[in-house]
């Protein structure tokens, strides 16, 4: 077979992988919650009023296809959108029109209230 025809396939694979990706609503949340930094799983836990298990699950999903990177601290994880989202097909501009959902905006002002409320720095 002609190498640009499976590299082409590759390529459509992957799109359709990163689609999948997106296309659930908790996970379209926790991207919404870290398009403005790097966030502890206890943060995005108690904004999305989710367990650990099931914010866990999903982070995984989008850190396999390559949409969010992670750092352990302790005994916590710690998520930030990957560099190449941008260039992964989620451009600014969608990323932002779907944050801009009411959900999204939300999930933003429960973000900012928790953080304020947070009696210390780092999850331990």
């Amino acid at each position: 077979m002609d190498e640009a025809f499976l590299r082409s396939d590759t390529e459509i694979a992957d799109t359709a992988q990163m689609y999948k990706a997106l296309g659930d609503v908790t996970r379209l949340r926790i991207l919404g919650l870290l398009r403005n930094g790097e966030l502890c799983v206890c943060d995005i836990m108690e904004v999305l009023k989710l367990p650990q298990s099931t914010v866990s699950r999903h982070l995984a999903y989008l850190r396999n296809n390559g949409l969010v990177s992670g750092r352990r601290k302790g005994k916590w994880m710690y998520y930030q959108l990957h560099e190449s989202v941008l260039q992964k097909g989620i451009r600014k501009k969608n990323l932002t029109s779907f944050t801009k959902l009411s959900v999204c905006v939300s999930d933003q002002i429960d973000l900012q209230k928790h953080l304020l409320e947070k009696k210390r720095k780092d999850c331990l």
